[in-house]
């Protein structure tokens, strides 16, 4: 495993790895056990987009394992100002033992990881989202105590999110159902790559633009933000267009009894998913957001151990 970019690069076995030693890290974590694995070693981390979870879990994760973060903005480094992401690559190779970028063409992270010799970490781009797919499936485990078997229903707009939840379902065999209007549904060449992930698996992969439908029976709920960053100009639009998909309480009622609910959070309440859904019973999503810093340590710790 040289990079981290997407899941579906991964094999199940691979994942299943990442997850067991997310666990074990968590663990040692919360006995105050320290686990310096990257002692000496270095993290770039490249922000052309601004993050409260990605950079704090990032950050806390590197100094947890021994070694040194650098955080790096789009004004701190010379990628921004016209220099190609080849000359960038081969630099920034020559000073760390890592790079971990968030940004939002998804080439931009295939060309830094082509070029680059050392570890190259997608912390989000605006086709896909694999660390959060990680740690999610890290909470789904811990609260229902297996993956393969399970539904996850994702209701909303078909973006990154849906994308990477796709490809983490596909790979270790959870039903997965997107429920998205029909001029927001997922990337196509995303969907081709994950039905061949749901083949190997035996999973079972729902598109559909009827939320009920999509939400019927699941383990988990999953939702997102309607309006991404970059896509503000569209709000209004989007927010009147998305309201029927509002995980609700009425909504919620279609899915399983125990069945929580996750949110990589920001949420906006009262829009992609109401209160008493978020901050109710079956909502995760603090223990999902905690999640993010052991699964991304997992990551960190084999690509840069």
């Amino acid at each position: 495993m040289k990079d981290f970019i997407s899941l579906h690069d991964h094999s199940p076995e691979e994942i299943q790895a990442l997850l067991e030693l997310a666990i074990k890290l968590k663990a040692e974590q919360k006995a105050g056990i320290p686990h310096p694995i990257l002692k000496g070693k270095t993290l770039g981390m490249i922000f052309t987009k601004s993050s409260t979870r990605t950079r704090v879990s990032f950050e806390v994760g590197m100094v947890q394992l021994g070694g040194y973060p650098m955080f790096l903005s789009s004004n701190d480094i010379q990628l921004g100002r016209g220099e190609t992401i080849y000359d960038t690559a081969k630099v920034l190779e020559r000073f760390l033992d890592g790079i971990m970028i968030r940004t939002f063409a998804h080439q931009d992270v295939l060309d830094l990881a082509e070029h680059a010799d050392i570890p190259v970490i997608n912390a989000l781009t605006d086709l896909l989202h694999p660390c959060q797919v990680l740690a999610d499936l890290l909470t789904i485990y811990e609260h229902k105590h297996t993956l393969k078997g399970l539904k996850l229903a994702y209701i909303g707009d078909g973006n990154n999110m849906a994308n990477s939840l796709m490809f983490g379902c596909g790979k270790m065999g959870l039903d997965c159902a997107i429920g998205a209007p029909a001029n927001y549904s997922c990337d196509a060449e995303v969907v081709a790559q994950a039905k061949e992930d749901f083949a190997k698996s035996g999973a079972n992969l729902l598109l559909t633009t009827d939320p009920v439908e999509a939400i019927k029976n699941a383990d988990v709920v999953y939702t997102d933000t309607w309006v991404s960053m970059g896509m503000e100009a569209e709000k209004a639009e989007r927010q009147k267009l998305f309201m029927p998909y509002q995980v609700n309480k009425e909504l919620m009622a279609n899915a399983k009894e125990d069945a929580i609910f996750l949110h990589c959070l920001p949420a906006y309440r009262g829009y992609e998913v109401t209160a008493d859904v978020i901050d109710g019973k079956q909502s995760v999503i603090f223990d999902e957001a905690e999640n993010r810093l052991h699964a991304q340590k997992a990551v960190m710790a084999t690509l840069m151990g």
